[in-house]
């Protein structure tokens, strides 16, 4: 006997999936937009500064335990790894489940004041007008004589990279600013956006309490913000930062991989594409870290110019692979092409985001 209501559960179970989906997707559509449109606000709490601050406090702590005991700050890194990202991650979700209405009795307001901060919060993990902004400002200081110091430049460009820039000839400025603006479009803007659509595809699949684009995102920029602060290779940072930076090589892998298999999709002939991507895994698999070498010889191939060379991290002088040997060497139209390539893949990943989600 068929009895009213009998495929209640399934249906509703549907219904909330669908909803969860689609709130995820309009909510990353969204928060691209707004980066685009706004980037980070002066005066806003970013929650990268947040974060910062943990590490920091984190970090004074675990130094005065460990001292210099490369296993005790070992520990202590992985412990500060740890925290740092489960935290951020947590937050994240609380947010997230709000927005969901999961937690349900209170006033409608404060769902859709938690909907406002949400897509917010998704903004700020995107960096794709900020970092365009940061290597603007270091082309507009760029002195109209190559004769003249360019002193400004110089200033402006050790904001964003971290090498030495106190002695950096016009032609240096300008490659390293094409090498940063190539490595950071992959680790501000590729890789959270990936984990957002990872999260959001974690909700399309039904698994609605699973973590979902704000808790990856948030996740990733801790660990990448762990990578930036405790990274190095000098001092006790060589034991302190050794988590968190393998976490955000990890984290940020297949991101660059992705990125690596479809900028050459909106730049170059498609049948270009297995070169290309070839060449690019050729270059970029000699420098030291698994993905940035990769991010920048996929960027120096479809933008076609020469990126890699000597660089000066403080005392220290490091001979990166050449990337693109043979191209031109870089220049403020390079530069700017290669800003025009990141935004129009990052378009491309999110019609190729809501082309799935519609035909799922």
């Amino acid at each position: 006997v068929h009895r009213p209501g009998h495929h209640a559960g399934p249906t509703g179970s549907t219904g909330m999936t669908l909803q969860a989906s689609t709130l995820a997707l309009a909510g990353i559509l969204l928060a691209a937009v707004l980066d685009r449109s706004i980037g980070d606000p002066s005066g806003w709490l970013h929650p990268v500064v947040v974060m910062g601050w943990g590490i920091q406090r984190m970090r004074l702590r675990a130094e005065s335990w460990a001292m210099d005991s490369p296993i005790k700050l070992s520990i202590a890194g992985f412990l500060i790894t740890v925290t740092l990202v489960l935290t951020s991650g947590f937050s994240g979700w609380l947010l997230e489940q709000l927005v969901l209405g999961h937690w349900a009795g209170g006033p409608g307001w404060i769902k859709s004041f938690a909907s406002v901060c949400w897509v917010l919060a998704l903004a700020s993990a995107l960096a794709g007008k900020s970092l365009e902004a940061g290597v603007r400002r270091v082309l507009q200081a760029l002195p109209a004589d190559r004769n003249e110091e360019p002193i400004e430049a110089r200033q402006r460009l050790s904001w964003i990279v971290g090498r030495d820039t106190t002695e950096l000839s016009v032609d240096e400025i300008l490659r390293a600013t094409a090498e940063t603006a190539s490595e950071n479009s992959v680790d501000g803007l590729f890789a959270p956006l990936f984990w957002m659509l990872v999260g959001a595809g974690l909700w399309s699949a039904g698994l609605i309490n699973a973590p979902g684009p704000l808790a990856l995102a948030w996740s990733f920029k801790a660990a990448s913000t762990l990578d930036s602060m405790l990274g190095y290779r000098k001092g006790r940072l060589r034991w302190l930062g050794t988590a968190g930076a393998r976490l955000d090589d990890l984290l940020t892998w297949m991101p660059c991989r992705l990125v690596m298999l479809t900028l050459p999709l909106i730049s170059q002939p498609i049948s270009r594409w297995s070169s290309l991507v070839l060449a690019a895994e050729r270059d970029g698999r000699h420098d030291p870290s698994p993905n940035a070498g990769r991010s920048e010889a996929i960027y120096a191939h479809c933008a076609e110019v020469q990126l890699g060379g000597r660089n000066q991290y403080g005392a220290r002088w490091i001979d990166k692979p050449l990337l693109g040997d043979g191209f031109l060497s870089a220049s403020q139209q390079s530069v700017a092409n290669i800003l025009n390539l990141s935004r129009r893949l990052e378009v491309l990943w999110l019609l190729m985001a809501l082309g799935c989600s519609l035909w799922i």
